[in-house]
């Protein structure tokens, strides 16, 4: 008799199985048709010869009947410098998996319109399509997805209204719609949803008011909405009675203005709140300063007068953001008992005073940014057994010597435009994580050399604007992570090194908050101050979060001599160079030509003879080139953005240029001797070419040099 008991099947269904196998393979082969070397997504374990319920990334019901219910698809593709797109239409043979209650696609290059076959899964619970290149509305389709309990859109390309049948999906706990394109208002269908818990449309395009009902929606305690490029409005007059109980409310660039709203207070389950880039006037109330919240981001408002010193007193602030408001007086003596504090900004404020010894106690600190105030002072707490990793202090009124009473565990470090002087330390090689250290508009002495390279970690040196002297050494090359370099301003000598073994180097990819366990990740976009540069005698802000694909190095308005080394050709991923204003002699080297990424080339102001080498032509990304006050001579080579480079002030006072971006014949193309009518005639033509090229290359100097500073402006900071 046992033996005649059925014993059941938990194999996947043959077509599921071959399914699974063809997307394997189609998304195998788009991968390596757009890539040089043969690539493999990572489903290593989808094999013809076994079950696919074994296989990992899938899940099978247990039933008499087994089935496929899970798919965790996100990351397959891998990842490149330049994303392969992948079509959405490779997806369309997935959505016939009926029995799916879980697919997972995000993060994986997904392009195009999401097709309309997703409506077959009809028992799907969880729809993750976050973080692709998805464009196009949301397929109508989707209302056949009653079940449907967490639907995730977000970071793609979305576009048009959101579908107002979003709202009879009953059963909704989780809908995020952020970082896309939709337009139009918030849907009113959205009451419907009387399970949602989280509602995320934040940095969309959406517009209209923002509806008071959201807060009727009992069950909400997530709403994120507003963002830059919103045109969501907030009714300043309405009386908000919430009917939910909300944990987090993030409603930035909203255009709320007055007092902090008081019906906030009413949520006493609260523990984030950010109402950043908003209008909101008056003093941070006592009664958020006694709330038990974990994060507080009021940055980019018009907040005035003190901290209150009871915000110190919780035991639960990790995060708190007051950048850029009008606060004054002293920081709070009792700032340091707030031990959970992961994060602290408060940047361009009017905060002024010393810091308190008190921060020596934030055991768990890891961001600190007090830069663009008035504090001073030349002592600071001691912050060595503090687990700070970004410290920016910059632009303040502190004064002796260099502050280095940090753990090793720093790794950026800013201290520009404030008063410090003294010798460079020699124990800044203790600080043995530091990547960026910043110590410009200061009054710092000392010989150069005598401290670098020994930081074999840095990858972001800012000494402009000091005293120091010295050399540049040759040993620089060991320091292979180093990608923006500015000793501008000071009273170096000597020649520039060889960088002969300088030629890979290694991204900035540090984030100040990787370590950070601040909960759910609430802030994205964490603010930094963007590193300043010089360029062209104007200041320019490169952001922190692209100092990855930048790479800068000025060594200006020193006493630097001898010739260029070929070897500075080797940098091929150099996006500026300058070296003007100092005493460099020689010529140009021919191996420039080989700086492919250079966008700005700088040799003014130095004693460069000879050609500038025709190699130059090849630099497709070249939008100013500065040879001014030199000895140059011959012709400016044609080609390429060569063609473009027609600012005068650029080639000004050099023995003998000429070119077509001068509007100077050189002698060869001079025409034959012939007899005065002919000269005359020559004559007035070449300066009615010149009072008509004059104006035309003026012009579009400027558009140049319009476009280009508009690529700079992007680095923008917080």
């Amino acid at each position: 008799m046992l033996n005649s008991i059925p014993i059941p099947s938990f194999s996947c269904p043959l077509h599921h199985k071959q399914t699974l196998l063809n997307f394997k393979s189609t998304l195998t082969t788009i991968i390596n048709s757009n890539t040089s070397s043969l690539q493999s997504v990572q489903l290593n374990s989808w094999n013809p010869n076994s079950d696919c319920c074994t296989w990992n990334r899938v899940k099978c019901s247990t039933n008499t009947t087994t089935t496929i219910t899970e798919l965790h698809l996100s990351n397959v593709v891998p990842e490149f410098p330049n994303p392969v797109p992948v079509f959405s239409t490779i997806l369309i043979p997935l959505f016939h998996i009926q029995s799916l209650k879980l697919l997972d696609l995000s993060s994986n290059s997904l392009s195009g319109n999401v097709p309309e076959e997703i409506g077959n899964l009809t028992k799907l619970r969880e729809l993750y399509l976050g973080n692709n290149r998805f464009f196009g509305g949301i397929p109508s389709s989707i209302v056949n997805m009653k079940g449907l309990e967490l639907f995730d859109l977000s970071d793609n390309l979305f576009s048009m209204k959101i579908p107002s049948d979003i709202g009879r999906l009953s059963n909704m706990v989780k809908l995020d719609l952020s970082k896309n394109q939709f337009t139009g208002p918030i849907p009113s269908s959205f009451q419907n949803l009387t399970k949602l818990e989280t509602l995320r449309v934040e940095e969309n395009k959406l517009s209209g008011v923002i509806p008071t009902w959201l807060f009727n929606v009992r069950t909400l305690k997530h709403l994120f909405i507003g963002g830059s490029g919103n045109n969501l409005i907030w009714n300043n007059k309405a009386k908000i009675v919430p009917m939910c109980s909300l944990e987090q409310i993030s409603m930035t660039s909203c255009g709320i203005s007055g007092q902090i709203p008081e019906w906030i207070a009413s949520q006493i389950n609260l523990h984030f709140l950010d109402l950043r880039v908003n209008n909101l006037t008056g003093s941070f109330p006592d009664w958020l300063a006694k709330m038990n919240i974990s994060g507080i981001v009021l940055s980019d408002n018009k907040l005035t007068g003190l901290i209150p010193p009871r915000l110190f007193e919780s035991t639960s602030l990790e995060f708190l953001a007051l950048s850029r408001n009008n606060f004054s007086g002293e920081l709070p003596g009792n700032i340091g008992h707030a031990g959970a504090m992961t994060a602290l900004m408060l940047s361009g404020n009017n905060f002024f005073g010393q810091i308190p010894r008190s921060m020596s106690n934030m055991h768990r600190l890891h961001v600190l940014d007090l830069s663009r105030n008035k504090l001073s002072g030349d002592s600071f707490p001691n912050f060595e057994k503090t687990p700070l990793l970004y410290v920016d202090i910059s632009y303040n009124d502190f004064f002796g010597q260099i502050p280095l009473s940090f753990s090793t565990e720093i790794g950026t470090l800013s201290l520009g435009g404030n008063k410090f002087s003294g010798d460079l330390p020699s124990n800044l090689t203790n600080l043995v994580n530091l990547e960026c250290l910043d110590l410009y508009n200061n009054d710092i002495t000392g010989n150069f050399q005598d401290v670098f390279p020994k930081i074999p970690t840095i990858k972001v040196l800012n000494l402009r604007n000091n005293s120091l002297q010295g050399f540049i050494p040759e040993t620089i090359y060991n320091v292979t992570s180093l990608r923006i370099l500015d000793l501008s301003g000071n009273y170096l000598t000597g020649s520039i090194p060889n960088f002969d073994k300088m030629i890979e180097i290694s991204p900035y990819t540090k984030d100040p908050l990787t370590d950070v366990s601040f909960s759910d990740n609430f802030i994205d976009d964490i603010e930094y101050q963007d590193l300043v540069v010089n360029w062209k005698n104007s200041l320019q802000g490169l952001s922190s979060d692209l100092l990855d694909m930048y790479w800068f190095w000025d060594l200006s308005n020193n006493n630097i001599s001898g010739e260029i080394p070929t070897s500075l050709g080797n940098l091929k991923s150099l996006k500026v160079l300058n070296i003007s204003h100092n005493k460099i002699s020689g010529h140009i080297p021919v191996s420039f030509g080989n700086l492919k990424e250079i966008e700005s080339l700088d040799l003014s102001h130095n004693e460069i003879s000879g050609l500038i080498p025709q190699s130059l032509v090849k630099l497709d990304q070249l939008a100013i080139l500065d040879v001014s006050n030199n000895r140059l001579t011959g012709r400016i080579p044609n080609g390429g953005q060569m063609d473009t480079m027609n600012e005068l002030n650029f080639f000004v006072n050099n023995s003998g240029l000429c070119g077509m971006q001068i509007m100077i014949k050189c002698p060869e193309d001079q025409p034959p001797e012939g007899n005065a009518e002919d000269e005359n005639n020559q004559s007035w033509i070449l300066w009615e070419g010149t009072w008509v090229g004059f104006p035309i290359g003026f012009f579009s100097s400027i558009l140049i040099m319009g476009h280009f500073l508009k690529f700079l402006l992007l680095f923008k900071i917080w």
